[in-house]
Formats: structure tokens, sequence, C-alpha cells
């Protein structure tokens, strides 16, 4: 091989080494509130789930629950994008049957009783575009208090006797958003 082809290739090779890496992916670091999904049934090898809901966890960080969720004005329920929720199945919600179907699960926090609602709004990041029209349905449910508290924010399923109970928690904040189905 001549001198000049030799030096063309490792010109080359090193033009392509650097061209890889300038256009190589950046990712970013973990998200401080991770996304998260609870589901019932909760058993993963049952995939006949009823309901799902996809959040974000944000954390309290030596903070109240009060200085990071205000009362009486519309919450995404977690952090980041407005939860969503998705039902398998039509269920009922207080008096109103909701169709099975994706939503957004927004709350209303209070003192002593929370406002869920479910709206037709998806893909929306917090809750600045929330808007009351597209609510399906809502729902005041009683607010109690836990002695342990939960630093991230969290949501879980349980059967209950007329159904399905979401629960919510946060530092000792504790919320239970009946389905029946």
């Amino acid at each position: 091989m001549k001198k000049s082809n030799l030096m063309t290739s490792i010109a080359f090779a090193f033009l392509m080494l650097f061209t890889f890496n300038v256009g190589a992916q950046e990712f970013k670091g973990l998200d401080k509130s991770p996304m998260d999904v609870a589901a019932f049934p909760s058993n993963y090898k049952d995939s006949n789930k009823i309901i799902k809901i996809a959040y974000s966890r944000p954390q309290l960080n030596n903070r109240s629950v009060g200085e990071l969720v205000k009362n009486g004005e519309v919450w995404r329920t977690g952090a980041n994008e407005a939860a969503e929720i998705t039902l398998y199945k039509d269920l009922m919600f207080g008096n109103k049957e909701i169709k099975a179907g994706t939503y957004t699960f927004y709350v209303i926090p209070g003192k002593e009783e929370w406002t869920a609602i479910i709206s037709t709004d998806l893909n929306v990041w917090g809750s600045y575009s929330y808007n009351e029209k597209n609510d399906v349905a809502r729902l005041k449910v009683p607010v109690t208090e836990a002695k342990e508290s939960l630093e991230a924010f969290s949501i879980a399923f349980n059967k209950s006797d007329n159904g399905i109970n979401m629960h919510l928690g946060w530092g000792t904040v504790r919320v239970a958003v009946p389905f029946k189905g």
C-alpha cells in the first residue's frame, strides 16, 4: 500500500471515529421525581388488570405536604406530567359510570376532604392547562392522618368490600378513592 493511501485510510478512520463521538446520544440523569405505576390487581403475573395509574413520585426533602400541594388548588397528583389513569373495564366512580379508557387524574386537596377528578385531558404537564369542562366525574373523599410518614408521594390499590380503593399517601396524609365495578 502506498504511503498516501495509508495516510488517507488513517485520516478517514479518525474522521469516522470523531463523527460517531460527536453524534453520540446524551442521556439525562435520574429524575428527582421518578415515574411509577400502580395497578390492581398488583400481582405482576396477573395480566388481567382492572385499573392502573402512571404518576411521578415527588419527595418531601424536609418540606411539608402543605408547602408542595396547596389546599383548594387543582394538583396533578404527583410531579411532572399529570397522572394518567387507565380503566380496563367500565367502573363506577361515585354515582358516575366511567367507561374503560385512559384519563387524567387530578385532585383538589383540602384540609378535611379532597376532590378526586377524572378528566379527558391527556398528555398534559402539570395542571397548568387543567380545564374543568373536560371533567368526566368528581368525587369528594375524606382525608385521614397516619402515624407513619411517607417521604415519597405514593399510590397503591387494594380490594375493598365494594370494589377497589386507590390509596394516595404523602407525609402523614392519606386519602382513599373508591371505585366500584
